[in-house]
């Protein structure tokens, strides 16, 4: 399948001619009819971010998360070169969320509310995507192209993160076929037509204007994250035997880092809540926190792939489901026949305070606790020669200095919202780290000593018999010289 491109002719399903589109009219003023279209269209590209983040932990399959968390990303990209552009029109800088239409609210809650995740899938990907696409094509194709040439170059970067998303899909539905619900989509297709095909800016009436997607509806996340039906869970018996080892031993630091990087993939689910949760924070933390998950979800990716290159399989090592948050009683309480066959549970809203709390222990705490082993380890792995376990420390310790300044950066804000003004949150980090070091010290000396080692424990032959490949395969040069390093904080 080709990739979209706005030299493209439109067809004529979504526009009668190819007539001169013209940008201003006797009342424009200083300002093109571009920026009411930009206006709307960031509107769309961020109702799919948000439906991205309300439905990806649905989402089973390992890959499968993997392409939905890059999506979450490029949405909020499309969403900010959009925000960009229109920055550049006058007058525009100081009202970049000016109010759209609720038609496109509407819209945009129709296909959330999905009457399941397949339909949702196919409700985000094969019918509104490819709507919002025609409208892009639409305006690159009538648009003077010399006049508007900067807008054409934002479509046309915005279009280039839809044809992945175009790909995924069509991929996804040959590995898993499904009829998209006919009420459904009837109901998408009405709600476009009504939003006149998405091919002209939408008058804004004074009093019905568009809240974010979701926000005035009762949709739930799950408290449970999706995994496989199959999915073996995760031994934590392994890892604490793994972990046990981690100072005195950089054989078993390398595989405690496979698996701690591999464990990683949960926490963008948890920070797609964050996003749902935060959208009454600016745009520019919810880009920050998008950029935030894709690279959890990036470091989750490298930890397996690594144990992959190992010969070391996620059957193997197991994927337990992730839960957060509390059950929302009431929203259980109707569930539909497919949800309590499939054992969903919904999670209830999370609160502003517990939205703080968790950036701050993220951002403050594992973030920031994990430095100094981090780098050590990356010593380690490059002077005994295993480069490419090196490269996986060095990108998540670069990644995860920007990280934290994310967190420098906007606790503040979210401490108002949240009524904690008053929380020193670089004081609470240096206290929750060494709190944390402490337990870790008591563990070592008492529970640690505890673990079952013998060929009897299955968890503790797995554990040898990883070594033993990875040693096959990549043997480290400084294994036996390499000196103790520090425990981990947490």
């Amino acid at each position: 399948m080709s990739q979209i491109t706005l030299s493209a002719r439109p067809t004529e399903s979504f526009t009668d001619s190819l007539s001169k589109l013209l940008l201003v009219d006797e009342t424009s003023g200083r300002k093109p009819k571009t920026v009411a279209r930009l206006s709307d269209w960031a509107y769309l590209e961020h109702a799919i971010f948000r439906m991205l983040c309300g439905w990806c932990r649905h989402t089973t399959d390992w890959d499968d998360k993997q392409a939905w968390f890059k999506h979450i990303w490029e949405s909020a990209e499309s969403v900010h070169k959009l925000r960009q552009r229109a920055i550049e029109f006058p007058g525009t800088s100081g009202n970049l969320d000016a109010p759209v239409s609720a038609k496109l609210e509407r819209l945009a809650n129709t296909v959330l509310l999905a009457p399941s995740y397949e339909d949702a899938v196919d409700g985000i990907y094969d019918v509104l995507l490819p709507a919002l696409n025609r409208s892009y094509q639409d305006y690159g194709a009538r648009a003077n192209p010399i006049h508007d040439a900067p807008t054409l170059s934002t479509l046309h970067d915005v279009l280039g993160y839809k044809n992945g998303m175009r790909l995924w899909i069509r991929d996804y539905r040959r590995r898993v076929p499904h009829t998209t619900d006919a009420t459904y989509k009837a109901a998408i297709e009405a709600q476009i037509q009504n939003c006149g095909e998405l091919l002209r800016a939408l008058p804004v009436e004074s009093d019905d204007k568009a809240a974010p997607c979701g926000v005035n509806t009762d949709f739930r996340l799950l408290v449970q994250a999706a995994r496989p039906a199959n999915a073996k869970p995760f031994s934590h018996n392994l890892y604490a035997l793994v972990r046990a080892d981690v100072a005195h031993s950089i054989e078993s630091r390398r595989l405690f880092w496979c698996l701690g990087y591999m464990l990683e993939n949960g926490l963008p689910e948890d920070q797609a809540i964050w996003i749902w949760t935060g959208h009454f924070m600016p745009f520019e933390w919810q880009r920050d926190i998008a950029r935030h998950l894709w690279d959890e979800a990036r470091h989750g990716d490298s930890g397996l792939s690594r144990l992959k290159d190992f010969g070391i399989s996620l059957d193997e090592i197991g994927w337990s489901a992730r839960v957060s948050g509390e059950v929302d009683e009431e929203r259980n309480a109707r569930r539909t026949p497919e949800e309590l066959a499939a054992g969903k549970r919904f999670m209830r809203p999370q609160t502003r305070r517990e939205l703080y709390e968790y950036v701050r222990m993220i951002g403050m705490h594992a973030e920031t606790g994990h430095f100094a082993v981090k780098t050590e380890a990356y010593n380690d792995f490059r002077d005994g020669g295993d480069l490419e376990s090196a490269e996986m420390m060095l990108f998540d310790i670069i990644d995860e200095n920007q990280h934290v300044q994310y967190a420098h950066n906007w606790l503040p804000l979210l401490a108002q919202f949240a009524d904690m003004e008053g929380d020193d949150f670089k004081a609470w980090g240096e206290k929750s780290r060494r709190e944390a070091k402490e337990k870790m010290r008591h563990w070592l000396e008492t529970d640690a000593r505890n673990l079952d080692r013998s060929s009897d424990n299955p968890d503790f032959a797995l554990y040898q018999q990883f070594l033993a490949r990875m040693r096959q395969i990549k043997p480290l040069s400084n294994a036996d010289s390499c000196p103790p390093r520090s425990h981990l904080p947490m």
